[in-house]
């Protein structure tokens, strides 16, 4: 008979029914689960002296939980970020526990009551145009390896695609005749990006006679470049560029960068939001918004702005109305 008491069980279903059959959840947010409970198991297995698959579900107590969450922060030295997001994914365990068995109800309201922790948003960085031509120079383009990171990052650069975007883009993906590329987003959500003519040029020299459903970018054995190997290329670049372009120094650049760069570019160019938001991909115009947010030389036109309009005066206005406290008893 089936130990619906152990953590194993609940857990076996949670990945296979819940995450993948019954709500189709993104490759990426299933790794994020996995990558929590890889972490969780362990650690729960070790406080309480047993083996991971003898753990029951009472055992992932809520002070387990709150300690394993201290453990992440002091000794993995994980960011707030990743400490509130290792906690959503054991929320959505409890949630479908709790849903399923009635006898561990009181046990998810206990996990769920664990909260979110706030933290302070870090500024974005982003690199200004002449780090990003530096950049894209940067490799040598005499080798096949060198044309190919030239591609890569200019791609990277023109498109805003995320990491695992670009990973999983194939030939077919990319329209020769419209010049633009269809990019398979989080939640597979697809948009169609705009591609400039260079950057055509050099996918069209790495695909080569290649079938469409081949990975655009491949690695020296021929397989698909990882998400692991794109950050590795990058910093590796940038590592080199920090002694020729001293003000990289100091600043923390990954793929992601990128495509803050894209963002912060766009808005400079006078593009609207919404059209970037579309270009990026985010579904909610807010996420967007932290670009026009940050970016110095948009304020710095609005103050422009706001300087231009101070010098007209108004007649009356806001000086012939009633005091302040008589209108606000007229509402």
């Amino acid at each position: 008979m089936t130990d619906k008491t152990s953590a194993g069980y609940w857990i076996r279903r949670f990945l296979t029914e819940y995450a993948t059959s019954e709500r189709n959840l993104s490759a990426n947010t299933c790794a994020s689960y996995r990558d929590m409970l890889v972490l969780l198991l362990p650690y729960a297995a070790k406080r309480k002296g047993t083996a991971t698959d003898k753990l029951s579900v009472t055992d992932l107590s809520a002070e387990l939980v709150r300690s394993f969450l201290v453990y992440l922060e002091r000794e993995r030295q994980c960011c707030t970020a990743t400490r509130n997001q290792r906690l959503a994914s054991i929320h959505a365990l409890a949630r479908f526990v709790g849903e399923y068995s009635p006898q561990h109800i009181e046990w998810c309201a206990q996990i769920r009551m664990i909260p979110i922790k706030r933290s302070t948003t870090a500024s974005l960085t982003y690199l200004e145009k002449s780090e990003v031509d530096a950049l894209l120079v940067a490799p040598d383009q005499s080798s096949s390896q060198g044309r190919r990171d030239h591609a890569l990052l200019l791609f990277l650069y023109n498109s805003g695609a995320r990491v695992s975007e670009a990973t999983a883009l194939r030939i077919g993906d990319i329209d020769w005749h419209s010049k633009s590329v269809q990019i398979m987003g989080k939640g597979s959500k697809q948009r169609r990006c705009p591609l400039w003519a260079t950057t055509l040029k050099y996918l069209c020299h790495l695909a080569g006679q290649r079938p469409a459903e081949a990975s655009v970018f491949l690695n020296c054995r021929g397989e698909p470049l990882t998400r692991y190997g794109i950050h590795t290329l990058v910093e590796r670049y940038i590592e080199r560029l920090r002694v020729s372009v001293p003000s990289l120094q100091g600043k923390r650049i990954s793929p992601h960068v990128i495509r803050h760069t894209t963002a912060s570019h766009l808005l400079q160019a006078g593009v609207d939001i919404n059209t970037i938001r579309a270009w990026l991909g985010h579904v909610s115009l807010d996420t967007t918004n932290i670009y026009a947010e940050t970016d110095l030389a948009t304020k710095e036109r609005a103050l422009a702005t706001l300087a231009r309009g101070s010098t007209r005066r108004t007649i009356g206005g806001w000086s012939r109305q009633p005091d302040l406290m008589a209108f606000l008893r007229t509402l």
